[in-house]
């Protein structure tokens, strides 16, 4: 494979990767038909423009390339990374079940989920995505488009995640459960708590009649 993936392994890759991002979707859909319907979606403007910017991502690192190599050990790192992406992605998906989606919709009476990767962390699959915009250029050789795809992808979910903590907060126990938790990068002292299921119950009785 020399000091970089072959062509034909990089389409390979750049497939696989976006079938997995089409499989996501199929996914979202079914929760999203099978929830209550009272979900409101964070930030909906930016939605369009995280489609965009990740069919951005995948266009790029499609296009073919000649004389663009990384060393041996960069491959690696970056394939590592995405590896690890992949991962997460697939322990968010599995840890939320019917309650994960693509689109930011929460649910006002969602369960509040502390396991699994937001035991450490309360955006796991945020911190993915972001694995995925800077090594799978890098993997491929588009180091320069690493940079602005991963800035893109920085400018649309910022607001999206200010958006989406300020339903998650209103969850009954959502803030009491993530009271210190990063939202990015785990701390050894900060762990997610889960709230007892019948104060979670109160919290959101009362929030109901409170509507």
């Amino acid at each position: 494979m020399g000091g970089a993936l072959r062509a034909r392994n990089k389409a390979f890759l750049v497939a696989g990767l976006a079938t997995q991002r089409l499989l996501e979707l199929r996914v979202s859909k079914r929760n999203r038909a099978q929830s209550s319907g009272a979900a409101e979606q964070a930030s909906a403007e930016t939605y369009p423009l995280m489609v965009a910017v990740h069919a951005a991502l995948f266009a790029a690192c499609a296009w073919p390339r000649r004389g663009r190599r990384v060393s041996r050990p960069v491959q690696v790192a970056a394939l590592s990374g995405l590896a690890a992406a992949v991962a997460l992605r697939l322990w968010v998906i599995r840890t939320l079940g019917d309650a994960w989606n693509v689109t930011a919709h929460v649910d006002p009476d969602t369960r509040v989920v502390t396991a699994g990767p937001y035991r450490y962390i309360r955006h796991p699959n945020y911190v993915a995505v972001a694995l995925e915009f800077a090594c799978l250029p890098i993997a491929v050789g588009a180091l320069p488009e690493a940079l602005i795809l991963s800035a893109a992808n920085a400018a649309v979910l910022v607001p999206r995640v200010r958006a989406e903590e300020r339903l998650l907060n209103a969850l009954p126990g959502y803030p009491e459960a993530f009271r210190g938790v990063p939202r990015f990068i785990p701390s050894p002292r900060r762990r997610s708590v889960q709230t007892p299921a019948s104060a979670s119950q109160s919290r959101a009785d009362s929030s109901r009649m409170a509507r």
